[in-house]
């Protein structure tokens, strides 16, 4: 019971963090997905046509969608953690008689509630350009849960091994920015050449999205059983790999 009062703290404090600041949180993202509806879907899909038989608009719907999940699922957990390693309340957390996996889940838990609330934001915006329809809705909640999962954790280990502020850009900046946009959000994988669709599926971020893609259009250019099984197994990887850096104590004690 008192390990359920320490989680729903953690998991208070994150939330309303991100709401306090709303305008840096929520509103950023409905200004810049709007704006990809408008110049990607309408003036550049006008152009392209269609693609695997769904409209271009409605096939980038998706691919925004999940990105700016994986976007602000990971950032909330890295600027977080970070504040807390930063500002040495972390300290309190350690002293106190809370377990590893109670401190990784309620950090986690905040991530996918932020990424969770922005998807909702960029899809309700899409509604206005596109007439979206869910194909699957158990494949959709489950993928994009999964995602915000794997991408809070990531986040979390981030901020774990940062030892300053740059050291938390580096990573969006530098990996996690171009894969999402290597991952088939504005294009199939089936239009590169062959070459370019082997090298396109070392990208797991590809396999999110087309099973995003597939469970809102029906459309995919990957196996779904497949991006369930790497997500899944990427998530256990780095659920392993946080407890132990917090168990060694790596990157947060002195």
């Amino acid at each position: 019971m008192n390990y359920f009062i320490a989680f729903k703290t953690l998991i208070k404090k994150e939330v309303f963090r991100f709401i306090r600041i709303w305008p840096q949180t929520l509103l950023p993202p409905a200004i810049t997905t709007a704006l990809y509806f408008l110049i990607f879907g309408k003036l550049i899909g006008a152009r392209i046509g269609t693609i695997s038989g769904a409209t271009y608009m409605d096939y980038i719907v998706p691919g925004i969608i999940l990105m700016s999940v994986i976007s602000h699922s990971y950032a909330n957990v890295v600027s977080s953690f970070y504040s807390t390693k930063f500002q040495r309340n972390i300290e309190e957390l350690l002293v106190a008689p809370v377990p590893n996996w109670v401190i990784l889940f309620g950090y986690v838990s905040g991530g996918i509630i932020r990424g969770l609330l922005v998807g909702m934001v960029v899809a309700l915006i899409s509604l206005v350009f596109a007439d979206i329809t869910v194909n699957n809705a158990l494949i959709t909640v489950s993928i994009v849960l999964l995602t915000a999962t794997l991408f809070s954790l990531a986040g979390f280990i981030n901020a774990v091994l940062a030892e300053s502020f740059d050291d938390i850009s580096i990573v969006p900046n530098f990996i996690l920015t171009p894969l999402s946009y290597l991952g088939g959000v504005f294009y199939s994988v089936s239009m590169l050449p062959e070459i370019w669709q082997t090298v396109s599926k070392g990208n797991p971020i590809l396999y999110m999205i087309n099973a995003f893609r597939y469970g809102l259009i029906g459309v995919t250019d990957i196996d779904i059983q497949l991006a369930f099984n790497i997500t899944g197994g990427f998530i256990v990887a780095l659920t392993l790999l946080s407890l132990f850096l917090l168990h060694k104590g790596i990157g947060i004690k002195s």
